[in-house]
């Protein structure tokens, strides 16, 4: 890979344990390597990304031996659908392969928690989307108590070395937490209820995890602190703004891609003997 210099977005990289959520401005739309203050403004700079993105994603596509895994993770309501859809906008759909767990099943239960994440990883030439992840057994887990503070510093580690198992296998991990405020929550909670068309969108249960937002906040901080390394980075994206979200993370993304420098195979036979009766 190409040394990577990333573009300025208001994204943070997690780089150390002494890392604080509370240090991140949900509400921050800067800085920016162009400037924006609006999402009209922004938008022929994301079209033009997207653009990038697509041609990159078929370069890794036809050189078929290396892959990229997002992962995101937020808070309820934090965006993550809205931010894999304006990701992927125009990315040809068979060279991505989008993940979302939920609950474990019985059958996932009686193996490791890695068991089922594995199988999901993303193959050679493909984009890998995890909407939620295996992060999910060191955060809901934690909250609810099913699992002691000993065992998620357990988890810690098998997760690092999973990802390393990853990357040295060919995969480039880049993973956001979109982190939005507990008041942008709630906004976006009611804005379910106001509108018809959202409202299959609201669970009740979303108000009873609300409650455990503190909670929460602490264990994703842990996670992020414990589980961020050069070859797998954390980056905590301002997510109140969703089109600085957006612009973020496809900033991010294409920047890493580039890096990568896919290249196309050469082809095994004579271009120029070819004659197209």
């Amino acid at each position: 890979m190409k040394t990577l210099e990333l573009p300025k977005t208001p994204a943070v990289e997690v780089e150390d344990k002494s890392f604080r959520l509370a240090d991140v401005d949900p509400d921050a739309t800067e800085p920016m390597s162009h400037k924006y203050d609006s999402k009209d403004k922004a938008q022929p700079r994301l079209e033009a990304l997207r653009k990038r993105l697509c041609q990159l994603q078929e370069l890794l596509y036809a050189e078929h031996k290396r892959s990229l895994l997002l992962v995101f993770q937020a808070m309820d309501t934090g965006g993550k659908d809205g931010a894999i859809e304006n990701l992927l906008t125009g990315v040809n759909p068979a060279g991505v392969q989008v993940s979302t767990f939920k609950a474990p099943s019985l059958e996932e239960l009686n193996h490791d928690f890695l068991w089922r994440i594995h199988a999901q990883t993303p193959k050679k030439g493909h984009i890998g989307v995890f909407n939620r992840s295996h992060y999910e057994d060191v955060l809901i887990t934690r909250v609810h108590g099913l699992v002691s503070k000993d065992v998620c510093k357990e988890r810690y580690e098998h997760i690092n070395n999973f990802e390393a198992l990853l990357t040295s296998s060919g995969t480039c991990i880049l993973k956001f937490f979109l982190h939005i405020s507990k008041e942008e929550q709630a906004e976006r909670l009611q804005a379910r209820l106001d509108d018809p068309a959202k409202t299959w969108k609201f669970d009740p249960n979303d108000l009873k995890e609300r409650a455990y937002w503190d909670d929460y906040q602490a264990a994703y901080e842990d996670a992020v602190r414990h589980c961020s390394r050069s070859d797998a980075p954390w980056f905590v994206v301002p997510a109140n703004h969703k089109w600085a979200r957006d612009l973020a993370i496809t900033e991010i993304v294409v920047a890493v891609l580039e890096a990568m420098n896919p290249q196309p195979p050469k082809p095994d036979f004579d271009v120029k003997a070819q004659v197209i009766g």
